[in-house]
């Protein structure tokens, strides 16, 4: 079997600040032990910092269909790296990656998107597409070079919405950063008279209730969730989601107080579709502090969903 291969994929627009991210993370060790190809496929005016090359190969594809299977094996058999890191083009099309050009055994690991916050306007209006391809699917995101007044102004916009698994940073012309995601606006827009929680967005949507749940009182709710009734707690309904928190081997239940009509005939781990008018109790699973609690409107069998598991 061939041996798995990590893949670290740096994406954004030209000049957004990628090839510096690299240099950092190279300062910071990211190199030493493990023999590392980096895939430019964007030059920008700044170079690799050459005192960070130890143990790191660089090679430049400058056309988009050359970029395919075939030579990154070639480089593979030649490099024999530990890891990749990928300065990906920010022109060029994620989907065509993943999809016909990573061997399969290439791992994508992380995506890391850099925006110039500066710019950031600009490619929306211009480039929608391809440049929000590059942040709805990132792990991480970056909007460098922001001043506190545009820091604030991409708060507004809620970017959460767009991706809501991403760590999201923003980062300041005085070298400071914060993590955008302070606690203030919502994942999911709770505007309309019904919000629907995406199946793959329960966890997401769990975290966030658990440390806001003032945010979600009144507020009507549709979901699939999983029925359970905790024994630990008098055999309250508490439905909610598998989960896996880091790993395959670390699965939780992460469920939520639940009350009304329409429950008792669901036994646990039977799939429910319900919708619920979310609520602040206080309760004994909840510890000290307040949790929320969904008070159904309305139940029905659930189709359930593939994958069952969800993850953050």
């Amino acid at each position: 079997m061939a041996k798995q291969i990590p893949v670290y994929l740096i994406a954004g627009m030209l000049d957004a600040g990628k090839t510096a991210f690299i240099n950092d993370t190279l300062r910071d060790g990211f190199s030493d032990r493990d023999r590392t190809l980096i895939i430019c496929c964007e030059e920008g005016d700044l170079e690799y910092d050459k005192r960070c090359l130890r143990n790191v190969t660089v090679e430049t594809v400058e056309e988009e269909d050359d970029l395919n299977p075939l030579l990154l094996n070639r480089w593979e058999r030649e490099h024999r790296p530990d890891q990749v890191l990928i300065e990906y083009n920010g022109m060029w099309s994620l989907e065509r990656l993943y999809r016909e050009v990573l061997p399969k055994n290439w791992v994508l690991y992380q995506i890391m998107t850099l925006v110039d916050g500066r710019s950031f306007d600009l490619y929306a209006k211009n480039m929608g597409q391809i440049m929000m391809e590059k942040i709805t699917n990132a792990d991480l995101i970056i909007f460098n070079r922001c001043d506190r007044e545009l820091g604030e102004s991409l708060r507004k916009r809620n970017l959460r919405m767009v991706n809501r698994r991403a760590d999201i940073f923003l980062e300041f012309l005085d070298g400071s950063s914060e993590n955008y995601n302070d606690g203030s606006t919502p994942p999911f827009d709770l505007s309309g008279e019904v919000t629907t929680i995406p199946d793959e967005d329960f966890g997401v949507f769990y975290v966030d209730a658990m440390d806001h749940p003032e945010r979600y009182k009144g507020k009507k709710l549709h979901m699939q969730l999983v029925m359970f009734r905790s024994k630990k707690w008098d055999n309250v309904a508490c439905p909610g989601r598998f989960a896996m928190v880091c790993c395959a081997d670390d699965i939780q239940f992460l469920g939520m107080l639940a009350d009304g009509e329409g429950l008792e005939p669901y036994k646990d781990r039977q799939w429910i579709d319900v919708v619920v008018e979310m609520d602040v109790t206080n309760h004994k699973a909840y510890g000290p502090e307040p949790g929320p609690v969904m008070h159904v409107l309305e139940i029905h069998p659930g189709e359930g969903c593939d994958p069952e598991v969800v993850s953050f």
